[in-house]
């Protein structure tokens, strides 16, 4: 009888290929284990050895996501959100974003600049392209003194 990896693959094999290729958070791994028909108490017990041996974890998860989200332009608050949706708790997402500002030396204000100044060059004639601009920013999940300092700055 041939050997069919998906059918035969375990909780700790499947989640193991997902990790290979990136962090991912506790709950985004409980949630594509579940899909695979999995029951709860192997996925949590998977889950559980993986935090032991250190193959998972939701602080280096959210630490990689901050940097990869500051480096694609994108604010706080988008950041936070997206944190929360993928299940990250408040404490590690605030602890991540902590060490990585800091690493980083992250400027908020400057960022929201540059990710404005990418994307357009004035900062607008008219109400309306004004408000495009701080639209854009906003959805980008820069805070509304941010928006101003980026738009000043054009």
């Amino acid at each position: 009888m041939a050997f069919n990896a998906q059918r035969d693959a375990t909780p700790r094999d499947i989640a193991i290929g997902l990790l290979v290729r990136r962090e991912y958070s506790r709950a985004e791994l409980a949630q594509r284990l579940k899909k695979k028909a999995f029951d709860d108490d192997a996925i949590d017990e998977c889950l559980d050895t993986l935090v032991e041996q250190d193959l998972q974890s939701d602080a280096r998860f959210a630490a990689s996501f901050v940097r990869s989200r500051i480096l694609r332009g994108q604010g706080v608050i988008r950041i936070k959100g997206e944190l929360r949706q993928r299940g990250v708790d408040q404490e590690t997402l605030n602890d991540a974003f902590t060490a990585v500002v800091e690493s980083e030396h992250v400027d908020w204000f400057e960022l929201a600049r540059d990710t404005l100044s990418r994307r357009f060059t004035t900062p607008g004639e008219t109400p309306k392209e004004r408000a495009k601009r701080e639209r854009f920013l906003a959805s980008r999940g820069f805070d509304f003194e941010q928006i101003r300092y980026a738009l000043s700055c054009l």
